[in-house]
This record gives structure tokens, C-alpha cells and sequence, in this order.
């Protein structure tokens, strides 16, 4: 009887050991598992970066139309949105009261002149002196300046253009009695457009300092507010002198022919700036991490040990880093299992080709 019992003791012990061990297995056999990663390489090759910027369409000449001078305003030749060429009549002042203080002065000259001729004559007569004659020259002198005076205000009642462009609404109609200096409308050349577009500091710092030959490598396109392509490309014509001290931000401007004259003056879009970086170093977002505002991958040495590794992010596309020299083609990265692994522990890994892992991405950074 004491033997059965013994037996059926250590049955029952069996039954339980033996699950026990059976587990321990697969929790062992779970936690190589869980260490068995997937790594990649660096990869290094030409890619073309995009950087966007909101940006405000300037004409290269906008400006104001003013009266130069007070009257009713006679005619109105042009229309509101009308392309106007230089010299054309654009409004017209009624001239009536210049014209008649153009002939007054006219006959205030003449008279002037005939008042010289006599002085001129009596000096040669020895009968006045020479300070007549002098003072019957200012006199004639001013005479004509008076009439060129009269002349400028005629000519200031005919309101031309002063150069090719697109004329802007009309604030006043005709009939309307205006003062000097009332603004008529608004001219704009949108021959060529300045579009403005504020750049972060080291963005700006990077462009200087590649400026002798980053036109060339830098396409720079205007997305409009349909979110098409303008199909005239922009090249950079000028840097303000300032940055903003509350944003940081410097502002550029690009330069865009319109011949076509799509752009006006003050519309919006988005300038697309594609650069070519060649030689630069991809790796795959989701084979980062981020602590404390810094970015890292996990890099396995030949021993198999995993060490973190600081990144600097150079630009970021769709679904890929490009990053700074600071990791190698040669170099092995974590790819998926990044939350798996820690610094200093030695991993068992499988290596995927970069071209493959490139060609099949879809998971952003951890």
C-alpha cells in the first residue's frame, strides 16, 4: 500500500514538473524569438528633397495712380483689369482753368519780352543803365518760368501710364471732382512676379554657404491655390537684409516670368524647392526613435552588440531620413524590433538588403 502510494506521489509531482519544464522551454524558445531582429544598412544615393514654404505673390512693379492735380475728372478711357501700355491716357482732368493760366502767363511772357527789348535798346542809347537791363531779364526770366509751370500743371490733367501693366479698380468715375493726390487706382507690371517666402536660419546659413552652385542642383516651382503647378520655374533674386527676431525666419524671394500673365499681385501658393542631394545617406524612418527632441538608431557591431547611435535628420520624405555623415553604407541598423532591443545587449539578427527595405516601406519611426 505504501508503495502505490509513492508511486502515485511521484506521478503526481511528474504531472506537475513536467508542465512546468515544458514552459520554461517555450518561454525560452519566446525570448530567442524576440530577440531575433531585423537589421539593414545605410544607403547611399542621389535623392531629391522637397521643402515647401508658404508664400505671398508680389507684382515687380505695383503702385499708385494719383491725381497731380484738383478738377473734375472728364474722361476715363480704360477700364478696371485693362493692360495698359506706356504713355497711354488713363484719365483725364478737365483742363479748362490750366489752359487759361497757360495763355495768361503765355501773354505775361510776351509782354516781359517786349519790356527787355526796350531796356535792351535805351541801354544802347546810353539813356538807362545797365541794372535796368538787368532786372527787365529776371523779369522775363520769371515770365517764362511761369509759363513752363503752366505748361507742367496742363500736362499734369492728362493721367498716363507709366509703364506696361494691368490697371486695378477705378476709385473714382467720371464726373467726380477730385483733389491733388487722390489716388485714381492701382497699376501692376506682372511681367515678372516676386514671390516671398520666409526660410528658417539654418536652412538660409545652408544656401550661402552652397550659394555658388546651388542654383544649378535647386529647382524651385510655385504650387498655386488648386494645387497645380505653375508651368514657369522661379530662381532666387534676392535675400532680405534682416531676420525677423520673433520668428527666426529671413525672407527670400524668387523671381517667376509670366508671360502668360496668370499671377497677379497679391495671390498665395506654395513654393516647392526640389534639390538634389547627391551621395546622401537614406535610411528608413521606422528604423529610428526619438528621446528628448534627439533622434537614434540602434547600430550592431561585428560582435553582434548593440549600441545607440545618435542621428542628425537632414531632411525627412516620405517614409525616409536623409541623415548626416555620422553612419556608414557598411554600417548595420535595427529596422523592425527597435523597441525590442537595448543598448549593450547582444542580439541574434537577420540582414535585409537596403534596396529591398526601400523598395517596401510603409511604417514611419517608432
Amino acid at each position: 500500500m505504501k508503495s502505490v502510494i509513492s508511486l502515485a506521489t511521484v506521478l503526481a509531482v511528474a504531472g506537475l514538473v513536467l508542465p512546468g519544464c515544458h514552459q520554461l522551454e517555450e518561454a525560452e524558445e519566446h525570448h530567442e524569438e524576440h530577440h531575433r531582429i531585423v537589421v539593414t544598412s545605410p544607403k547611399v544615393e542621389d535623392v531629391t528633397t522637397t521643402e515647401q514654404y508658404v508664400c505671398q505673390i508680389h507684382s515687380i512693379r505695383h503702385i499708385e495712380i494719383c491725381a497731380l492735380e484738383t478738377g473734375y475728372l472728364e474722361k476715363i478711357p480704360v477700364n478696371e483689369g485693362q493692360l495698359v501700355t506706356e504713355g497711354e491716357l488713363m484719365f483725364k482732368i478737365l483742363p479748362t482753368l490750366y489752359q487759361a493760366k497757360l495763355d495768361s502767363e503765355a501773354a505775361e511772357a510776351d509782354l516781359a519780352k517786349i519790356e527787355f527789348a526796350n531796356t535792351k535798346k535805351l541801354f544802347d542809347d546810353n539813356v538807362v543803365s545797365d541794372k535796368e537791363v538787368a532786372l527787365a531779364k529776371a523779369k522775363l526770366d520769371k515770365a517764362l518760368a511761369q509759363v513752363s509751370l503752366a505748361k507742367a500743371e496742363l500736362n499734369f490733367t492728362d493721367v498716363k501710364a507709366p509703364f506696361n501693366g494691368m490697371i486695378d479698380r477705378l476709385h473714382h468715375q467720371q464726373g467726380s471732382l477730385i483733389e491733388e493726390g487722390d489716388m485714381l487706382t492701382t497699376l501692376s507690371d506682372n511681367s515678372v512676379m516676386w514671390v516671398y517666402f520666409n526660410v528658417p536660419e539654418a536652412r538660409y546659413l545652408e544656401y550661402k554657404e552652397h550659394e555658388n552652385h546651388d542654383q544649378d542642383e535647386m529647382q524651385i516651382d510655385l504650387q498655386l491655390a488648386n494645387g497645380k503647378i505653375f508651368p514657369q520655374q522661379g530662381k532666387i533674386g534676392a535675400i532680405e537684409a534682416d531676420f525677423n527676431n520673433e520668428t527666426g525666419n529671413i525672407a527670400f524671394r524668387a523671381d517667376f516670368p509670366n508671360p502668360n500673365g496668370i499671377l497677379r499681385h497679391g495671390q498665395t501658393g506654395t513654393i516647392l524647392i526640389n534639390h538634389l542631394e547627391k551621395d546622401a545617406i537614406v535610411i528608413p524612418q521606422r528604423a529610428t526613435f526619438e528621446i528628448l527632441a534627439k533622434r537614434y538608431v540602434y547600430v550592431i557591431d561585428d560582435e553582434g552588440i548593440v549600441h545607440q547611435h545618435e542621428i542628425k535628420v537632414k531632411h525627412e520624405m516620405e517614409d525616409i531620413f536623409v541623415v548626416d555623415g555620422s553612419l556608414k553604407a557598411t554600417d548595420k541598423i535595427v529596422l523592425d524590433g527597435v523597441r525590442q532591443v537595448r543598448d549593450g545587449e547582444e542580439v541574434e539578427y537577420e540582414f535585409s538588403e537596403p534596396e529591398v527595405v526601400l523598395a517596401n516601406l510603409k511604417y514611419k519611426a517608432e
